[in-house]
């Protein structure tokens, strides 16, 4: 809002922020930085852009500049009222005990899982002894064992088929650089001959799978393959023999991909089959390749066909998702047959359905398919003819995820989540047809109860639908002062869906309501809906959210005065777009490791994968619509803008920090009034984040919000 603009509550600002601060701050938080332009021409469209010196992060100049902005954040930061007593809340939530449990898996009787004990800094892999009772965990890889300094981290943990051996990438400060270190069950000793490395990037990712004797893996350039700008390209499929050096390996395939894939290997439960599923960057297009026994690989599936799931049953069967001519997606069943695998001869077994299916996951009799419904999500049941078996029950409004075979039946696994309630893993008995609770499942820090959970829906500037949930006090009075988070993604075909954040009470307590919109990009409503919000409908996605924003002003929620917004990564972007466009409807905003600069995006690597996403300058249709919204390009001298803190990290590999970097000399030299602060942590994009820095960053974004919405920490009630 512009600086002049009256607030309700400025007398009690005055009081809060201390008048020296506001006197005394180093000119290096509002200030912008030295002008260097450089002139660009897009199809006779001649763009100028001063700040393109900042995107050389390892220039002296920039790391100086960066490390300026750092300390000036740094001292903003640090001296707002109320910090400490934030700092003793959010410390004591987030390095509670009460550990999380995810990726539980079983094979040949060995229950793995990933859990995270506060306050350790990364979580661990570990082996459960029983889904009754929690005596007997045993941890197989603890980080902290390997760098104590909680920099490493694990990017992924496969266990082989017989239980036996389990295949982790590691890597440091956030990089997602990881190789492939392989670690026998049952005594924890790491096999120093099989340590394969550049198996995971933080642009293609990287997978892993087992068969009888060792493993198929993505493999990245290794340096002096390729040239040093195309290491984190050309991603393909290696096989590692289990006992032999990783020089030996032997490729698999991937040689003709594109630059740009992205390869999910698997493999059926005895090893015999395996299959690749290989996605052109990241925009949901993909190619089927599957491996008989004894055979080659076969191309099952072109991007046309869209194939985007495949799974082995165990009854010799691939069974597929597919949303050709079904946006929704429908599951298909081809028989295993080896030189006879014609994406023609699978059966539709499942068509499309009201809720868009997410995951196929087959047992002995039976089908599992999980469907999102807008955001919250159901899991439905089908025997191995598509028959319809009935939903499993579970609570409203919750996300069920990660669903997995137990016990070599029919019953599975299903992690719960919801807002008001933390992650808990609990099964499903087919034979009862109850859901029931297991140890494995968190606990909330604090008194939940007097909250609840609304889903509205408001409806964007187009008539689209767009639904809105919404945390607040039972009973909350709507007189239109309540301070507001609003948070949203749109993007990727990534739903946003119910999750607990153990920091959220100290929010709820001090009178905050959350809100978290679930807007067009993601796959909430199937893939139109993700069409719907992608390329040159890019700008759907940030008309929806200020149309979430507008309801929250409108239906007596809030004022612009007292709502802020925060998001990440592609959330980042649309935090971006969202304070250049309206910049009269927000107060204060949190960009997490955005994107900005949608002209320069794809000169880091990972903007390559993602112009299946956005578009590309090089095709003058992408470049006008990237230039009508791109962020940067859109802050006007001379406008006031929200208060906005940039949080990036200095080994980001998906969103190259210059973008924050950028975005923020931008927004200082445009002369808005608010502070702009730039904080750079030794980080990555966030995976890997110790817990530590976590704690740091949740006290910044905190301390930042409540000073600027004139917020009162109060001690959350602990809880029952």
């Amino acid at each position: 809002m512009p600086e002049n603009a009256a607030h309700p509550l400025a007398a009690l600002r005055s009081c809060m922020v201390p008048l020296l601060l506001l006197l005394t701050a180093p000119l290096a938080v509002f200030g912008g930085a030295p002008a260097n332009p450089v002139v660009d021409d897009y199809f006779g469209n001649p763009i100028t852009d001063n700040d393109r010196w900042l995107e050389a992060g390892g220039d002296p100049a920039v790391q100086r500049w960066s490390d300026e902005k750092n300390a000036a954040a740094r001292a903003y930061l640090d001296n707002l009222p109320g910090r400490s007593q934030l700092s003793r809340q959010l410390t004591e939530l987030l390095s509670d005990e009460s550990p999380v449990w995810s990726d539980v898996t079983e094979r040949h009787g060995v229950l793995f899982a990933m859990k995270l004990q506060p306050p350790k800094a990364q979580p661990m892999l570990v082996i459960l002894s029983s889904l009754e009772h929690l005596a007997g965990e045993r941890v197989l890889l603890d980080p902290l064992a390997i760098d104590p300094s909680g920099a490493t981290a694990m990017d992924f943990a496969v266990p082989s088929l017989d239980g036996r051996h389990v295949a982790v990438s590691l890597s440091k400060s956030g990089s997602e650089r990881g190789d492939a270190h392989v670690y026998e069950v049952a005594t924890g000793r790491e096999l120093k001959d099989d340590v394969v490395p550049a198996v995971n990037t933080g642009t293609a990712g990287g997978s892993l799978a087992w068969t009888t004797d060792g493993f198929y893996y993505t493999r990245h350039p290794l340096e002096g393959e390729r040239p040093k700008e195309d290491l984190g390209f050309y991603q393909q499929v290696y096989f590692h023999k289990l006992g032999t050096s990783p020089k030996s390996d032997v490729y698999a395939l991937g040689k003709d991909f594109l630059r740009i894939a992205e390869n999910f290997v698997s493999t059926s439960h005895d090893g015999q089959w395996a299959a690749d599923l290989v996605q052109k960057g990241d925009g949901g297009e993909f190619e089927l390749y599957v491996r008989p026994p004894e055979g080659a690989w076969t191309k099952v599936a072109a991007y046309e066909d869209a194939v985007v799931k495949a799974r082995f049953g165990t009854d010799g069967a691939l069974y597929l998702l597919s949303r050709k001519g079904a946006p929704k997606g429908q599951v298909l069943r081809l028989p295993l047959v080896a030189g006879n695998l014609l994406l023609a001869e699978a059966k539709l077994l499942v068509p499309e359905r009201k809720g868009a299916i997410q995951e196929v996951v087959p047992t002995k009799t039976r089908l599992y398919i999980t469907e999102q419904l807008g955001g919250p999500s159901r899991v439905s049941q089908f025997d191995l003819k598509g028959r319809a078996l009935g939903e499993i029950p579970a609570p409203a409004v919750t996300a069920l995820s990660d669903v997995e075979s137990v016990g070599g039946e029919d019953d599975i696994l299903v992690s719960v989540s919801g807002y008001l309630s933390p992650t808990g893993i609990r099964r499903f008995r087919a034979a009862s047809g109850k859901l029931e609770p297991t140890p494995y499942a968190g606990r909330t820090p604090a008194d939940l109860t007097p909250y609840e959970v609304l889903r509205v829906e408001c409806r964007s500037k187009d008539g689209a639908m767009v639904p809105l949930n919404i945390v607040r006090r039972k009973g909350l009075v709507l007189n239109g002062d309540n301070p507001v988070l609003l948070t949203g993604y749109g993007g990727f075909g990534i739903p946003m869906t119910p999750a607990f954040r153990r920091a959220l009470p100290v929010w709820l307590e001090a009178g905050g309501v959350f809100a978290q919109a679930n807007l067009r990009g993601g796959s909430e409503f199937g893939e139109a809906w993700h069409q719907q919000g992608m390329l040159h409908n890019k700008q759907n996605v940030f008309d929806d959210f200020i149309a979430c924003a507008q309801w929250l002003v409108t239906e007596k929620y809030t004022t612009p005065q007292r709502l802020a917004i925060e998001g990440g990564s592609n959330g980042g972007l649309l935090m971006g777009a969202a304070l250049t466009q309206a910049p009269q409807l927000f107060r204060a905003v949190v960009a997490h490791v955005g994107y900005f600069d949608m002209l320069r995006f794809e000169v880091a690597p990972n903007g390559v994968f993602n112009t299946t996403e956005y578009g590309t300058v090089k095709i003058e249709a992408d470049f006008k619509a990237l230039a009508a919204y791109s962020p940067y390009h859109s802050v006007k001298d001379g406008l006031q803008y929200p208060a906005v803190l940039f949080l990036t990290g200095k080994n980001d590999p998906r969103v190259d920090p210059f973008h924050s970097r950028k975005m923020a000399a931008r927004l200082a030299a445009s002369g808005t009034r608010q502070p702009v602060l730039l904080r750079t942590a030794d980080t990555g994009h966030g995976l890997g984040t110790p817990l530590s820095e976590r704690i740091a960053q949740a006290v910044d974004t905190h301390a930042f919000l409540f000073a600027q919405l004139v917020m009162q920490a109060k001690k959350p009630s602990p809880s029952r």
